[in-house]
């Protein structure tokens, strides 16, 4: 099989040499797509596996919004130069494009360009990861072992042999609940039907759901931000909606960002417009708040606290309350994870929330990702 050609799924053998197998990168996101990039670029074999049913599947579910990041931050070098080649017409490097024009604009034609298309595989879910023929018990002739990589698709499960493995999957499938201690509030569950992850099109597809209603958003970072944005933007043509934000800490202060000093300032302008919402009294913020539980009386919702506060009762519930990776694909294999951020060791102390905001984050390195299970690198 040529570097051209899709790697099929193989059953395992304890005979196969990995120098001979694909790469398998696992998430075709703008990580994802930009290792298989880089890949292509040196003539490696690779295929991509993506859960979804196109490029950026998890992007699209949030291609309302707008990031605040530059196109130039947002295009990989060496994509951008295969795209280049095949006539793409490059958006300007200081606009701001939305997540749906991340998808369309790039991810898309990148996926289509021939250096990758017949690598990528869609609705293909990776389920496991093992080393051929060791179980994680077994340490002798572990680490030259070849990967047995588990597909799930729509007509059953498959196997893949791959000599290295990129995790580029992404946190964006699995979302934190509303409990303040990590574990879905009391009730929840229940309630699961009048609560939404992460940022809902207010102004689009969702509007109905929010418009005229009373609406409590629970999370402190900028998604909430720009939830809570739209919401206000919806409440000044529909006057009966109604926002309460909750967050955990007890001073939201410094919490709004740089403003006008923000290296970014599309992200500045996020925090400035949302204190200005909060101090004119169109946002009521209830600080301090932990979710524990959450109680349904009729139509109503009300988020309760173990001291015994309430926020609501509300008709809805939007939870930005960050992501979590999903591990249970990688039970099989030995990972020195940070115990708290469950990120590669080395780069916990680069993206952990109690030393680091989104904006003093350092520059990563490579090596932050590196894994002592060798061959496999974990993007998440």
């Amino acid at each position: 099989m040529d570097a051209n050609t899709v790697a099929t799924p193989r059953s395992p053998g304890l005979g196969r040499e990995p120098a001979g197998l694909p790469v398998v990168v696992i998430g075709a996101g703008p990580i994802g797509l930009a290792a298989a990039a880089h890949l292509a670029a040196k003539g490696e074999r690779f295929i991509v596996l993506e859960a979804g049913a196109g490029a950026g599947t998890h992007i699209a579910s949030w291609g309302h919004v707008q990031v605040f990041s530059p196109w130039q931050f947002n295009v990989d070098p060496i994509a951008r130069g295969m795209l280049r080649n095949a006539g793409w017409a490059e958006p300007n490097p200081d606009a701001l494009p939305t997540g749906a024009e991340i998808v369309s604009g790039y991810l898309e034609p990148l996926a289509k360009l021939p250096e990758l298309e017949p690598h990528l595989r869609f609705g293909a879910r990776v389920i496991a990861i093992a080393r051929v023929a060791h179980d994680k018990m077994k340490t002798p002739g572990r680490d030259g072992a070849a990967f047995d990589v588990r597909i799930r698709t729509a007509t059953g499960e498959e196997a893949f042999l791959a000599r290295a493995v990129i995790d580029a999957s992404g946190t964006s499938g699995a979302p934190n609940p509303l409990g303040a201690n990590g574990l879905p509030a009391i009730g929840e569950d229940l309630s699961r039907d009048r609560v939404f992850y992460g940022i809902p099109d207010v102004l689009g597809v969702d509007r109905g759901r929010y418009a005229g209603r009373s609406v409590l958003v629970v999370g402190s970072g900028h998604s909430a931000f720009n939830a809570l944005l739209d919401l206000a933007w919806l409440a000044s043509s529909e006057p009966a909606t109604s926002i309460t934000w909750a967050i955990r800490r007890e001073d939201a202060g410094n919490m709004y960002g740089g403003g006008a000093a923000d290296a970014l300032p599309a992200r500045g302008s996020l925090g400035a417009r949302l204190r200005d919402l909060v101090e004119s009294g169109r946002i009521r913020i209830e600080t301090g708040f932990r979710a524990h539980a959450v109680e349904r009386t009729g139509s109503k919702i009300t988020l309760l606290s173990p001291d015994g506060r309430s926020a609501g009762p509300v008709d809805e519930i939007i939870a930005v309350t960050g992501f979590r990776p999903d591990l249970t694909m990688l039970r099989e294999l030995r990972l020195d994870l940070d115990s708290i951020v469950e990120s590669p060791r080395a780069l916990a102390p680069l993206i952990d929330p109690n030393v680091h905001s989104a904006g003093r984050c350092p520059r990563m390195v490579p090596r932050s990702c590196a894994s002592p299970s060798p061959a496999f690198t974990s993007s998440a």
